[in-house]
């Protein structure tokens, strides 16, 4: 089994639960009672925001995948780059749109995750 891949897969999983029991209550359920925005940017946000959750869980199965056959190297891989992805994003906007990142701490939560899996698929 490989040990960072298996991380990586437990960190993506923990972000997926996150997203999904903490960011719904705290993102989607505003996003959707708000009153002044027009329903096509709301529901295409809220659709979008499952789009994610799909996502996360996905990749937190290809890290488990990865962790467990020595096949799956490529599959890790994959997953890797697409947390980076949402890493340097969730890193930059914050800066780029004068948040904080206490108020959007999204980026750091995939930190790890890139790390373990590059770790992982450098086995």
């Amino acid at each position: 089994m490989n040990i960072f891949f298996a991380s990586a897969g437990g960190l993506a999983a923990i972000v997926c639960l996150i997203h999904t029991f903490l960011g719904g209550r705290a993102i989607a359920e505003p996003l959707l009672n708000a009153p002044g925005l027009h329903p096509v940017p709301k529901l295409t946000t809220y659709y979008c925001w499952h789009i994610v959750t799909i996502t996360l869980a996905v990749i937190a199965g290809m890290f488990g995948y990865a962790a467990l056959f020595a096949g799956g190297t490529d599959l890790g891989w994959v997953a890797t780059i697409l947390t980076f992805g949402y890493c340097v994003l969730g890193l930059a906007v914050p800066v780029f749109k004068n948040q904080t990142f206490k108020d959007m701490p999204q980026g750091w939560l995939f930190l790890p995750i890139v790390i373990l899996g590059a770790l992982g698929g450098s086995l």
